[in-house]
């Protein structure tokens, strides 16, 4: 559908704009009413096209840039454009999908990293914590374990609960993927007790430290 118009997308967006899935996404602090899937859909009606995905993200507007990150083309950003749109996405799902879907395949993704995870606002940083964890999944090879440790030792207890979140995933990462640090990431999990009460579903696994690492490495030594 190339040729379309940003006026033409705005108007299907709020043909599909629902109170209720909007009344559930305001709980979460994402202020649209569209349905995910429904928002995929034109995603993939739509297939990909840069200019409008950046003339989408320029309307500020939850939902249009939500679909922008779905038919934008990742590596076409300068990083500039990348750390400008980063400090522009205060929406969690905005921000998550900006990091997971276009930073993460992006060829400045190390270098932003490096830069969002020392940075004093906590947002920011938290995404530089999310780029880490991927490292540590994947490529952990020049990362220094020992040294991000000491960091979620000395920060995460304290830390906005976005960052808390994000460092509490690098540790349970690191104590998954690594079998030498996996005693000291438990160990970390238990002193500073961060999400230990967290509220987790039947069935699904308890983001605390300890447990999330336990379990992950339980279904790998069984598989």
């Amino acid at each position: 559908m190339a040729g379309t118009t940003v006026a033409e997308v705005r108007a299907e967006l709020a043909a599909l704009e629902d109170p209720k899935a909007r009344a559930v996404n305001e709980k979460h602090g994402d202020d649209h009413g569209v349905n995910l899937g429904k928002l995929r859909a034109l995603a993939k009606r739509l297939r990909t096209q840069q200019e409008l995905a950046v003339e989408l993200w320029a309307t500020g507007d939850t939902a249009a840039r939500l679909l922008a990150l779905l038919i934008c083309r990742p590596k076409a950003f300068p990083r500039g454009d990348l750390d400008t749109m980063l400090r522009e996405a205060r929406t969690p799902k905005v921000h998550d999908w900006l990091v997971n879907y276009v930073v993460k395949k992006s060829p400045h993704a190390q270098e932003l990293r490096l830069a969002w995870i020392a940075d004093p606002d906590p947002v920011v940083a938290s995404a530089g914590w999310a780029l880490t964890t991927e490292r540590v999944a994947k490529k952990p090879e020049d990362l220094d374990l020992a040294g991000l440790l000491d960091v979620i030792e000395e920060q995460m207890k304290d830390a906005p609960d976005r960052l808390q979140w994000a460092m509490n995933h690098c540790l349970a990462q690191i104590g998954i993927e690594h079998a030498a640090c996996r005693d000291r990431a438990i160990g970390i999990g238990e002193r500073l007790g961060v999400l230990k009460d967290y509220p987790t579903p039947k069935g699904c696994t308890s983001p605390y430290a300890p447990v999330w690492i336990g379990e992950m490495v339980r279904r790998a030594n069984a598989g």
